[in-house]
């Protein structure tokens, strides 16, 4: 590969990662409105942690808190793989949507399942990661900490999910559609 062609595919990748950054910006926003619209319905941030019902077998519980992390991530998922799709990674073949979906989804969901122990980490007083006094707080504003630890575990999974979206969503599930489109078997090269 000569250097020409070596600086030119890093440009195109770098403006890929500029752009799912920007989206993933923009997910931030919207998983940030879906936690504060939750958060504001149940009473606040001060119930965040309020358990909604026992793990079975377990002394652990499922809280609002992680509730309000699973429908934030559902509904940013959904923004970002459109946005994605449509804009960060619009060049080649196009697979159908649920077929680049179902492992966009996947892969957030990898991110978001390990997010939640991030989350529980930051917000969990026992832990050795939580979020302290006075600087974070239960109440609603700029220092809550139910908010920061939202941030902070988006910002932790974000550079997870662009490599393996990259290489699988939008490069190995496409190859493999446009492969079938032209009647090829096997990996595209």
């Amino acid at each position: 590969m000569s250097a020409g062609a070596f600086a030119r595919r890093y440009a195109h990748v770098g403006r890929q990662f500029v752009k799912f950054g920007m989206v993933g910006g923009a997910g931030v926003v919207v998983n940030m409105a879906v936690a504060v619209v939750l958060n504001k319905a149940n009473g606040g941030t001060v119930n965040a942690q309020n358990v909604l019902f026992p793990l079975f077998g377990t002394p652990y519980n499922f809280r609002f808190s992680t509730l309000v992390w699973i429908v934030a991530f559902l509904v940013a998922n959904l923004f970002n793989f459109v946005l994605n799709r449509h804009w960060t990674f619009r060049h080649g073949a196009k697979a159908p949507f649920w077929k680049e979906f179902w492992p966009f989804l996947t892969v957030g969901a990898v991110a978001a399942f390990v997010g939640i122990f991030i989350k529980v980490a930051l917000t969990n007083p026992t832990s050795p990661a939580y979020l302290p006094e006075p600087w974070f707080h239960e109440n609603a504003g700029l220092q809550s900490r139910e908010y920061w630890a939202q941030l902070l575990t988006i910002g932790i999974t974000m550079p997870i999910n662009f490599v393996v979206n990259k290489l699988w969503t939008f490069r190995a599930v496409r190859n493999r559609h446009a492969d079938s489109l032209a009647g090829r078997s096997g990996p595209a090269v």
